[in-house]
């Protein structure tokens, strides 16, 4: 074992490491929520990471993004992301996309994954990864944040559960993330995706986490 993770143990057990070492893993966004999940990912040692993500850094990004400085503004978000990745574990595999989710996309990037983590910010990519995931049977891991709020799911194949989220009748809202939210709601992201690599159960398939942090408030509505 790497002496790199040797903190990770017996918290996670060297079996699990080195299980770890051999899954592939999609972040689907790497902005307020990617830039943490791939951190922690990286960090704990997942074998092989895809990070996707079209978008630049703009300055309304400085806030909470990680991954974000003054001189990345303009730069792509995956990119940036990648190096990162590689800098801070290079025995992670990583592979950057330069790409938005869409309909002609989502298949080929959630193809042969062992787990998707949804850190998207918009309900349609939300739906077409989703479908994507059932098509190509992989669990997916979401989350989401607004302002002091978060909340964390993970759906098996044929759950929907984005869809009953997201689905007709929602409406979006503010779009205000304070800096704290994202590594928070993040964490639990990579926490549920380690379990879930591991072979560990998780209380959040078919549960719905909503935590709030301005009043230290959170609980686990059943999904069906």
């Amino acid at each position: 074992m790497d002496l790199r993770y040797e903190r990770n143990i017996p918290s996670v057990s060297l079996e699990e490491q080195e299980l770890l070492s051999k899954k592939r893993v999609l972040v689907a966004g790497c902005g307020g929520l990617g830039g943490y999940i791939i951190e922690y990912l990286v960090r704990m040692g997942v074998g092989e990471l895809t990070v996707a993500d079209g978008d630049v850094f703009e300055e309304s990004n400085l806030n909470r993004q990680l991954l974000s400085g003054v001189n990345e503004l303009g730069r792509n978000k995956a990119a940036a992301a990648a190096e990162r990745a590689r800098n801070t574990n290079p025995l992670v595999r990583v592979t950057a996309a330069d790409v938005f989710i869409t309909e002609d996309n989502a298949d080929a990037l959630a193809e042969g994954q062992d787990l998707v983590l949804d850190a998207l910010d918009n309900a349609q990519a939300r739906l077409l990864l989703e479908d994507a995931c059932e098509r190509q049977r992989v669990t997916i891991v979401h989350g989401a944040i607004q302002g002091w709020t978060a909340q964390v799911t993970a759906a098996r194949p044929g759950k929907r559960v984005l869809h009953q989220l997201y689905g007709p009748g929602f409406v979006p809202g503010s779009k205000t993330s304070l800096s704290f939210t994202p590594p928070f709601c993040a964490a639990i992201q990579a926490a549920e995706a380690v379990k879930l690599l591991c072979g560990r159960r998780s209380v959040l398939e078919g549960g719905l986490l909503i935590a709030d942090l301005l009043r230290s408030d959170w609980e686990v509505i059943p999904m069906e």
